[in-house]
């Protein structure tokens, strides 16, 4: 009876001293269900534009005449997007200088900054920014005539920016952004 009193305690002993080794699993995030690429026309009395974006994001107007935001809720999302008329051309660099402050204030986080002249065949031509790392915003741009209209969108997650977990979703917002600058028009050319 000792023995084996002995020897059970010697194993308890034994197999609590083992080491355990455990692996780690990598880290994970949750899968994303992208929505059917379709588009629905945006063209309204209040705006003199006229462009096509997802219909998976719904217009907010602001209090502005022709300001809204594109709600993209299934990625808790905006594009805020803005139209201003321009007279002169002191007004048209003010601006595209507001638009270079904004972009220098996100690059101070952002790990790098890019730049790509943008345009379609109606006659539009801008500037979109594009930030990497974790910036505020990972996509602005304008688009401009440079004499009477200017048009400014900036994509805004409503989340702690985390650039490896959004990088999917930005790609896919910014295949939606291309598709509206493609069909963005002045409603008077």
């Amino acid at each position: 009876m000792k023995y084996i009193l002995l020897l059970s305690l010697c194993f308890i002993c034994w197999c609590s001293c083992k080491e355990h080794h455990t692996t780690p699993r990598p880290r994970a995030f949750p899968r994303i269900e992208f929505p059917e690429r379709k588009y629905v026309s945006f063209d309204t009395a209040s705006c003199p534009i006229r462009f096509a974006y997802p219909s998976y994001a719904d217009v907010i107007w602001k209090d502005q005449l022709c300001w809204f935001d594109l709600d993209m809720k299934p990625f808790n999302a905006k594009l805020h997007c803005s139209y201003i008329p321009i007279d002169n051309k002191a007004e048209f660099d003010d601006l595209v200088r507001d638009a270079f402050v904004i972009a220098d204030k996100i690059n101070e986080r952002s790990n790098y900054m890019e730049q790509a002249i943008i345009g379609n065949d109606q006659g539009v031509h801008g500037l979109m920014i594009s930030w990497t790392g974790p910036a505020a915003s990972p996509v602005h741009f304008f688009l401009t005539d440079t004499t009477t209209h200017f048009f400014t969108a900036a994509l805004y997650y409503n989340s702690v920016v985390k650039p490896d977990s959004l990088a999917p979703i930005t790609e896919f917002i910014r295949e939606d952004i291309n598709h509206m600058i493609s069909s963005f028009q002045w409603k008077d050319k």
